[in-house]
């Protein structure tokens, strides 16, 4: 008796049984499902919310799928939304019966009596399809980690990349028609119109801006020259007139030059303060006192600098995708290409097919974020060995075609003071001292120009050539040095035509 007892107590009840077998079943809210799609055919006030949070997917029941999809195209086809045309249309697409009939659309309109909470309603439903989407993308990664062929690179890239757009709420949408993208993109020239002809972000030259429109979202701009031209010079004056002059933020992913080392470059550009004194600490007290105040606006700009060497091309997006979450930056800067490695699994030490993979990548990655994604990159030693004007051709840029194939910008930075030369090639012989050419050689969605800029060497800074502010000029007058206080700009960005025996590795 007392062992039968004790197999009794040892024995799990049905109850207990029944619920192992089940396991476990994927977050959802059917009851809130049938609460909105009630809604939806009850009071036309709620459908406005309802489609914008929620697409079919978010939908855990197949009927409240094929029902929603229903809703959305009377919606889209601007008809009336209720019991009788939702049913019409499920019976046209021959799903009626498939969702349960009329029947079933009654009790979803008995279940609600307006549609006062949908907007809390449809949250529910979106947080439990996010989570389904997590366990999915999980299970997937989990898969793809057992495999031991696959490469650990594309597949901390595709985790982080799936991640990212759940976090977003960006899961991928379905193709959309040329009736909403019209309606996009009227509203776009609206706002166009009403920033006075930039609809993307400005550089801070004006004679740029007014060809470009403004660096435009999703675009790759490659901006190339050799070394000496002043790459990093023009793009820190950039991020600059964005970040202090817009408040807009900036990411610089910097592969050369330290962080630090940039930031003392801006704040000598932002002061008139030579780099040296900046170096040395060797400051007057008129001097400290002018620091303190200009870099004030510096310190509170939304510029953020990561100066990782030899950062991989996987290593780039997902710093770019936590900056684009958590700061929302909008424009991207890499100094430069050539410092970039692929990562993956490519060891067939061909340079170009690397090259060709990051700048596929970085295209990629600008369309992602939807950000323009500035590059800097080298240009080949033919630009030295060419007669004339040595003014850089698209057949110049180095090691790979693809990056003129990928970019919707490519652009070159020229000047000829660097060579000795000394009289711009235009009718009046103009003098290139002092100044420099941002020469657009590729547009993918606009016109073709040489842009002529101010070059001021000892600030390593770019400048509007009719509109340059004569302000640091005057700042820098202040040092007490009989000699110039800045160093030359042919000492910082090297002697014209002295290149050093291992050109093409100079990175700067």
């Amino acid at each position: 008796m007392e062992s039968q007892k004790s197999t009794l107590k040892n024995t799990p009840n049905q109850g207990n049984v029944i619920n192992l077998q089940k396991g476990k079943i994927p977050p959802q809210a059917v009851d809130i499902e049938e609460v909105v799609l009630g809604a939806m055919m009850i009071d036309k006030k709620g459908i406005d919310e309802a489609i914008d949070i929620l697409s079919p997917e978010a939908f855990y029941k197949d009927a409240h799928k094929n029902i929603f999809e229903a809703i959305h195209f009377l919606f889209q086809d601007g008809q009336p939304i209720d019991l009788l045309t939702v049913a019409a249309q499920l019976k046209k697409e021959k799903k009626l019966e498939l969702v349960g009939g009329e029947y079933y659309l009654i009790q979803l309109t008995q279940k609600v009596s307006s549609s006062a909470h949908i907007e809390f309603h449809c949250r529910i439903i979106l947080q439990k399809f996010i989570q389904r989407s997590l366990i999915k993308i999980s299970n997937e990664i989990i898969e793809e980690a057992y495999d031991e062929g696959a490469d650990v690179f594309d597949l901390l890239d595709h985790a982080e990349s799936k991640l990212y757009e759940v976090t977003q709420g960006n899961i991928k949408k379905s193709s959309e028609t040329a009736q909403s993208l019209v309606t996009q993109a009227l509203k776009q020239i609206e706002e166009i119109s009403n920033k006075e002809g930039l609809s993307g972000i400005p550089s801070g030259f004006d004679k740029l801006d007014e060809l470009t429109s403004g660096w435009q979202p999703s675009d790759l701009i490659i901006v190339a020259a050799r070394p000496g031209m002043g790459k990093t010079a023009l793009t820190l004056s950039m991020a600059r007139n964005i970040s202090v002059g817009h408040n807009i933020p900036v990411a610089f992913f910097s592969l050369e030059m330290s962080s630090v080392q940039l930031i003392t470059r801006l704040i000598s550009s932002e002061t008139g303060l030579s780099s040296e004194k900046l170096r040395t600490g060797n400051l007057e007290k008129h001097e400290w006192e002018q620091l303190n105040v200009k870099v004030k606006a510096l310190e509170q700009a939304p510029l953020y600098i990561d100066d990782t060497p030899s950062l991989s091309i996987f290593d780039l997006r997902a710093k770019a995708r936590r900056l684009s979450s958590q700061f929302g930056i909008q424009l991207i800067v890499i100094d430069y290409l050539q410092l970039m490695t692929g990562g993956g699994s490519n060891k067939s030490g061909n340079r170009e097919q690397e090259i060709s993979s990051i700048s596929r990548n970085l295209k990629a990655l600008a369309k992602e974020l939807n950000v323009p994604v500035i590059a800097l990159s080298q240009l080949s030693r033919a630009v030295e060995t060419r007669g004339g004007t040595k003014r850089p051709l698209l057949s110049d840029l180095r090691e790979s075609g693809a990056i003129e194939q990928d970019a919707d910008i490519v652009s070159f930075i020229y000047r000829p003071e660097y060579y000795d030369i000394q009289e711009w090639d235009d009718e009046e012989g103009s003098p290139t001292e002092g100044q420099g050419e941002f020469i657009v050689a590729k547009h993918r969605n606009g016109g073709l120009d040489n842009i002529r800029l101010k070059f001021i060497g000892h600030l390593g800074r770019f400048d509007n050539l009719d509109t340059f502010d004569n302000t640091f000029e005057i700042g820098s007058s202040i040092n007490d040095d009989d000699s110039s206080p800045f160093p030359d700009a042919n000492e910082v960005f090297g002697e014209p035509n002295k290149p050093s025996e291992n050109d093409d590795e100079v990175p700067f």
